[in-house]
């Protein structure tokens, strides 16, 4: 497993990121404890196929919820590596994660909702990273890389 974005993200997670930040869009962070194989994951046009694999498990630990990145989104171009940055520049955190109920936990995945509360079958997602951790009920961070969970040439 690694960090990949998905193919129909490819040339778009920038101005996903934009339009969040610019209008009533979104960009969301979901966890999973079951996920295929990167290969077929990168295919899913849309988070609802993506959760539709009977492979691919959404993680459902005590005080579990999708977290909306929106407000802690930024671009930044970086001219030194002809790449746009998107990042969360917040890392995102679940407190407490889990405690009565626990798991072991592999990816998480940054996604782009069009209109902040839309279907998963309307919804892109963006990237996947590899997060191989077990819930205990302490805070549990995500933390972002430093140059951001997009960068796109």
């Amino acid at each position: 497993m690694a960090d990949f974005v998905f193919n129909a993200s490819k040339g778009r997670a920038a101005q996903f990121a934009q339009d969040a930040i610019d209008t009533a869009a979104k960009v969301w962070m979901l966890a999973l404890k079951a996920s295929v194989a990167d290969a077929t994951a990168k295919d899913y046009d849309d988070v609802a196929a993506m959760l539709g694999d009977a492979s691919t498990t959404e993680a459902d630990f005590t005080n579990y919820a999708r977290i909306d990145v929106t407000a802690n989104l930024a671009r930044t171009l970086d001219d030194t590596d002809d790449e746009m940055e998107v990042d969360v520049t917040v890392d995102p955190n679940w407190d407490p994660a889990g405690g009565a109920s626990n798991n072991n936990l592999t990816d998480v995945v940054f996604y782009y909702d069009p209109t902040g509360a839309a279907a998963d079958n309307a919804c892109i997602p963006i990237s996947q990273h590899d997060f191989v951790v077990t819930t205990d009920g302490n805070k549990l961070t995500v933390q972002v890389h430093a140059e951001g969970f997009y960068a796109g040439t």
